[in-house]
């Protein structure tokens, strides 16, 4: 992928300073571009990586808490993200 291709916030994620439970992840190591798959490529490999994470809701709870807009974090695709923000913002609210 091309820096003039990559979705906005990719770069930052790359050069942003690390959580400490990175070190821990199963993604560790592995290219960033896996977990930024375009728009229709196969998911499923990069999700099984993470259902074996121990520090998987670590990672949810980062992206969820940074906004993430792009990639696959936590398990969970970008639409997954923005649903679970929507029905928490739905839970606070009652």
């Amino acid at each position: 992928m091309s820096a003039a291709s990559d979705p906005p916030g990719f770069v930052a994620v790359l050069f942003a300073p690390r959580p400490d439970w990175y070190d821990d992840a199963l993604c560790h190591g592995l290219d960033a571009e896996l977990f930024h798959p375009g728009r229709g490529d196969p998911v499923q490999q990069v999700k099984a990586v993470c259902s074996e994470c121990p520090v998987r809701e670590q990672c949810l709870d980062y992206a969820l808490e940074t906004r993430q807009k792009f990639g696959i974090w936590g398990g969970k695709s970008e639409r997954e993200r923005r649903d679970i923000r929507h029905r928490r913002k739905l839970a606070a609210a009652s």
